[in-house]
């Protein structure tokens, strides 16, 4: 049984980090892209970033860019979102997601497997 386990998730002030992980288990994911996907409410679910193990590529949505950083243990399965220089729009319920077969996944839709989020409030 294939699991994505979200962790990290809080409460911090605008200007603030944190460090998400998700935590695969069940089969790996070293071949297809993993990402990570955020929704607020009332929102769409938005792309955040992806990361291709085996190739090491990375690519990140304009809005995070230049502050989130993704990265992946494949010994231990699991995918990191380095979160600094946070701002209230950046609340949201963070997802991980995995099981995209394209380099660059920033549809929901190409992805097979999902976690059960974990909550970023950031506040000014």
């Amino acid at each position: 049984q294939v699991r994505l386990v979200e962790s990290g998730g809080g409460a911090v002030q605008a200007g603030g980090s944190l460090r998400l992980s998700c935590a695969a288990s069940g089969r790996s994911f070293s071949s297809e892209t993993m990402g990570w996907f955020r929704q607020a409410p009332g929102k769409a679910r938005e792309f955040v970033a992806s990361i291709r193990w085996n190739y090491g590529h990375i690519y990140y949505s304009d809005s995070v860019k230049g502050r989130f950083t993704i990265s992946g243990d494949n010994a231990k399965s699991t995918v990191y979102l380095q979160m600094n220089s946070l701002k209230p729009e950046d609340t949201a319920v963070y997802y991980c997601a995995a099981g995209a077969g394209a380099f660059i996944a920033t549809n929901p839709s190409t992805y097979i497997y999902w976690g059960q989020g974990t909550q970023v409030t950031v506040s000014s």
